[in-house]
């Protein structure tokens, strides 16, 4: 895993004892849940571009920030050299993530789901096999990576 995504636990519990928020513009979910959304995205792509049939490839990634219940933060979505990726998780124009996705993504992450809890709550969200699998085989790991640290 990469640095990117790299969140150190101990810390983070640290920061809540000393009184550190939980929301907020430096709120100690808002990395958390950027964290999460930009595996998703980056899962999103990468079952894109397996199933795209013409010549196309990774093309780096567009900013946006994006405002949610717990504070905002800049997002780095992925893009394809075709321009006919179309994320879902957040789509093109979107600028807020709803509350909903944001409670879901943090009840994951703090309650140790398991694989099958995740994946059937993105089949939920997202509706089609292939994709909840790309996005499962990405996210998972990570998050278990987070919980060992």
């Amino acid at each position: 895993m990469s640095d990117k995504y790299e969140i150190d636990i101990q810390a983070f519990a640290k920061a809540l004892q000393s009184g550190q928020g939980l929301n907020g513009k430096d709120g100690l979910l808002t990395p958390l849940i950027k964290q999460i959304t930009e595996a998703a995205l980056g899962a999103e792509l990468d079952e894109h571009m397996a199933q795209d049939d013409q010549l196309n490839r990774k093309n780096g990634i567009s900013r946006k920030t994006i405002k949610t219940a717990s504070g905002s933060f800049d997002l780095d979505t992925p893009r394809d050299r075709n321009g006919s990726f179309e994320p879902q998780t957040v789509k093109k124009y979107q600028t807020r993530l709803t509350d909903e996705m944001e409670r879901n993504i943090i009840s994951l992450f703090a309650l140790g789901n398991s694989y099958q809890s995740i994946r059937d709550y993105l089949l939920e969200m997202y509706g089609t096999e292939g994709t909840i699998k790309a996005i499962t085989d990405r996210l998972v790991p990570e998050l278990r990576s987070l919980a060992r640290t």
